[in-house]
């Protein structure tokens, strides 16, 4: 892969690749392919109608991972890609994506990922998404994620998303259809500080008998950043459902949590819940008397927080 130093910094940051990748792998870098490998059961398609990959994952395929990140370190870029992911029937796989963002000019620098995921019949997948920024100019890091989940029957997926630090702005897009007996967890993790925004928005359609989702998200909002999250469950048919939402608030934020749910059946269960708040001062007090600062005690709580 001809990556210089700086973007295999940001690989490391948001998929956790130190040199090349096992298994299937995609890498992109300031918006063109950088290294690619595929497996006996994972191929990888670039598409021809618009920019981005075509993922097909072999029914029955097993202890395979596939990584499909992003970085960029070209300022004023702006990427857009549009990624479908096609899980053949029975198969467990796990899918490491992330973007990371090295800005060091004036000028605003963004990614825009479309995923799409169609699981068939007993998948089952573990998706894993970072986004990072960084660079010290004065130009916005900007990212927009849209996650669009399309279940069979029998099908288990768990999205784990976590924006790290440094993006400006983002819109965090998420879309799923749930299947007969399917169960979908969503764990979102988010930090702002200065005067970035977060703007979080999940829609959870329980279409299938039998099927569930679970929605957990935990955020930390700094200085005067604000963060804005909805959560949209419909209950359409026998099933249950769960959205939480943490947040803790410092400083001069502002966070806003939207919880919706909409029940069309008698058997449909569904609960929200959502709570906001600064760290507890006896938190603070505790971890001080072992010999940490404030900053120290807050950056441990807001740490383990987030776990």
């Amino acid at each position: 892969m001809a990556l210089d130093n700086i973007q295999r910094d940001l690989l490391a940051k948001v998929a956790d690749i130190h040199g090349t990748p096992m298994g299937a792998y995609n890498i992109r870098s300031n918006g063109a392919a950088a290294g690619r490998a595929t497996t006996a059961n994972i191929n990888i398609v670039t598409k021809e109608d618009k920019p981005g990959i075509d993922i097909i994952i072999a029914p029955g395929t097993k202890n395979e991972s596939v990584h499909i990140p992003v970085v960029i370190s070209e300022t004023g870029l702006h990427d857009m890609v549009y990624n479908d992911f096609y899980v053949g029937e029975g198969a467990d796989v796990v899918i490491v994506a992330g973007c990371g963002i090295h800005n060091s000019g004036s000028d605003e620098t963004a990614h825009d990922g479309i995923h799409t995921f169609h699981l068939a019949d007993g998948a089952k997948v573990k998706y894993i998404e970072k986004h990072y920024g960084e660079g010290g100019g004065s130009g916005d890091n900007v990212m927009n994620p849209t996650t669009v989940v399309e279940m069979a029957s029998d099908c288990y997926m768990e999205l784990e998303t976590t924006q790290i630090e440094g993006i400006n702005s983002t819109e965090r897009r998420t879309r799923a259809k749930i299947g007969d007996r399917s169960t979908l967890i969503i764990h979102e993790k988010v930090m702002t500080s200065g005067r970035q925004h977060s703007d979080t928005d999940f829609e959870v359609d329980l279409d299938g008998e039998d099927c569930s989702c679970n929605v957990i998200s935990r955020s930390v909002a700094k200085d005067s950043s604000r963060q804005v999250l909805k959560t949209n469950v419909r209950g359409n048919n026998r099933c249950s459902g769960h959205t939480e939402c943490d947040a803790i608030i410092m400083d001069e934020a502002r966070v806003s949590a939207i919880p919706q749910i909409i029940a069309s059946d008698v058997d449909a269960s569904l609960i929200h819940e959502a709570a906001i708040g600064k760290i507890a001062g006896e938190q603070l007090m505790k971890l001080m008397t072992l010999g940490l600062t404030e900053k120290e005690a807050e950056e441990q709580i807001i740490s383990g927080f987030l776990k």
